[in-house]
């Protein structure tokens, strides 16, 4: 999951960029000054000081303000006329922006230098910034915006040629032939020569890198790239169409618990063995919110046993989910049978067990010892052993995910935590059942002044209360990706005044929430107490809902879920770190051989 948090960390740079309007008047003000730094740093000119201000400012004005201005609106009306993505006006204007600083701070150096050392080395300086910012160019548009090398290619000559252009206009419209020389032939054939350099470079580099993935899984690394930055820019689920060429079909289970009284099924429990992944609204990652708004009636969808390898490529895959439900609830056998809330551990691991008639539900936490999903295979092992150990029928397993750590990953095979989990299913006792369930529901969906940045998505806060034999036990579900280590713990000691006896909070893992403020955003890093609150709410308002009902619970097949795949999902991430460290020892031996070879060759070409 890490590798789908740290790439989710950068949708807070994407959605948070400053308006267009904000950055022409940025332009504005540094390329004026800029220019006041150049004509000031230079001083060979027999203007005063107030002359050197407002020349200076017209020349940087001039040279590097409009040009960078007109760049960035020419550059998005080209490139939404070639149908490219990503690129509105305020991330023209941004590119343009950045352009345009490094072009003057490569300007400034060359003028100090120029100073210190008494040498012509302004006009230089800026055919260096300009093939410098040409080839950056380039590499963004080209990565981003799913033109292709050669249209990005043409698109980005826009700044450097304007600037150059501007240049020459404003050399010629002053009268300061005796401050700047240069001739027009050797200018060009510096130029043209050095871009064609980096042009090599950087068609070489992409190429390179981009060759695992097109032969490990055919696709490519620019449209992996593009695409995704479009889905955190604008919502779009044209990464989808990636994911579905690179999809593998599956079988897995999902657990169902539904309460009914006489007029109908009052609540529905599910736990799918489907991931809410990867991030975003792709694929399966807001599964908890679509499941659950296909059924007319109060739905919990609780986190079942899966890892990234079971996240659906698109949220069409979900509709197979949801007809395996609505299968399973044709045949449900209902009963008033059912026992209380009991609590049993091994170590690290718990379990929260409760009977009804021949069906049995385990709700799994390692808390407060962080962890992360429990794998598929582990869930299996889970469901078979404790249907042996109570001779059920069903065994609905639900990983809580309710303690989050970076440094704890999957439950996976082999792992210590698998084998407590384990033990403690040896430890459930077979308890006695009585007749006479009673359920009360409860939830809010547009929890005030809590959203996606705090961790809570589109599903919010349910209670479900469940009272047998007295005893209420609150099922506690938050639309989350996991939880903050402790904050379980203080939601148990922020309810117990109230009229419950047991509880248990989990959290639906749901991707949903990683676009925003960091790339994991488990809740409970920030306004624990309006949750808290919220949660106390909730729990007396299930309570004045109990009624009696009678349960039914199954576990049903879902078949050919077309996921990331075990082979997949494994190949997508060991690829791509394979690219990353090829692309740390390549990209500075490439970029650094072609920019030494641009410098000398614009710095040390005589003139023609």
């Amino acid at each position: 999951m890490s590798s789908m948090s740290n790439v989710a960390r950068l949708s807070k740079y994407i959605r948070t960029f400053p308006k267009a309007r904000t950055l022409i008047f940025s332009m504005i003000f540094i390329s004026f000054l800029a220019g006041v730094m150049i004509f000031l740093i230079h001083s060979m000119t027999d203007l005063n000081l107030i002359e050197d201000i407002l020349y200076g400012g017209a020349f940087g004005f001039g040279v590097f303000g409009i040009s960078s201005i007109m760049s960035g609106i020419i550059s998005q009306q080209w490139i939404s006329s070639m149908k490219g993505i990503n690129l509105k006006m305020k991330h023209s204007m941004l590119l343009s922006l950045i352009s345009m600083i490094i072009l003057i701070l490569i300007t400034i150096i060359g003028s100090i230098i120029s100073a210190i050392f008494n040498m012509d080395l302004l006009i230089n300086s800026i055919l260096f910034g300009c093939v410098l910012i040409f080839a950056f160019t380039i590499f963004v548009l080209w990565s981003t915006s799913k033109l292709g090398f050669v249209k990005s290619s043409f698109i980005s000559s826009f700044q450097p040629m304007i600037v150059l252009a501007m240049l020459i206009v404003t050399l010629f419209l002053g009268n300061v032939e005796n401050i700047f020389k240069f001739g027009i032939a050797s200018l060009l054939i510096k130029i043209i020569v050095a871009s064609i350099v980096l042009l090599l470079a950087i068609y070489s580099f992409i190429k390179v890198i981009e060759s695992p993935l097109r032969k490990n899984l055919g696709i490519g690394l620019l449209d992996l790239v593009s695409l995704f930055i479009s889905h955190l820019n604008e919502g779009t689920d044209s990464l989808e169409t990636i994911f579905e060429e690179i999809g593998e079909p599956i079988d897995t289970l999902v657990g169902i618990l539904s309460f009914k009284t006489k007029n109908g099924i009052k609540a529905l429990f599910l736990s799918p063995c489907v991931h809410p992944g990867p991030i975003g609204s792709v694929g399966g990652s807001n599964m908890p919110t679509i499941l659950g708004n296909s059924f007319n009636n109060f739905t919990m969808v609780a986190h079942g046993p899966s890892t990234h390898d079971f996240n659906p490529v698109s949220t069409n895959e979900l509709k197979k989910i949801e007809i395996s439900v609505k299968k399973g609830l044709e045949n449900l056998n209902y009963s008033e049978k059912a026992s209380k809330f009991v609590r049993y551990s091994q170590k690290n691991a718990k379990i929260g067990v409760q009977f009804f008639n021949d069906n049995l539900i385990l709700l799994n936490t390692f808390a407060p010892y962080g962890s992360d999903d429990i794998e598929f295979g582990v869930g299996l092992s889970v469901m078979s052993q404790s249907k042996n150990h109570c001779n059920v029928k069903n065994s609905i397993v639900v990983d809580c995910h309710n303690s989050f750590s970076e440094e704890k990953g999957r439950v996976l095979p082999g792992n210590p935590e698998v084998f407590q989990l384990l033990d403690t299913i040896d430890k459930i006792e077979c308890l006695k059942q009585n007749t006479g369930i009673k359920v009360g529901c409860s939830e809010n969906t547009t929890l005030e002044n809590l959203n996606k940045s705090h961790g809570i998505g589109d599903s919010g806060i349910k209670v479900m209360m469940i009272e047998v034999e007295g005893q209420k036990t609150a099922y506690i579900l938050l639309d989350s990706n996991n939880m903050k280590i402790g904050f379980r713990e203080r939601i148990f000691k922020e309810v117990d005044d109230l009229a419950i006896d047991e509880l248990e909070v989990m959290t639906t893992d749901t991707h949903s929430v990683n676009t925003l403020s960091n790339g994991y955003n488990p809740v409970g890093i920030s306004k624990q107490d309006e949750i808290i609150q919220h949660i106390r709410k909730l729990i007396n308002e299930a309570i004045d809902d109990l009624e009696s009902v009678e349960a039914g619970a199954t576990v049903n097949r879902i078949e050919g879920l077309k996921t990331f795949g075990p082979n997949n999902s494994t190949e997508l991430i060991s690829t791509i770190s394979s690219i990353v460290a090829v692309s740390k020892i390549m990209a500075p031996i490439i970029f650094i051989l072609a920019i030494l070879f641009v410098f000398i060759w614009i710095f040390y070409l005589p003139a023609i």
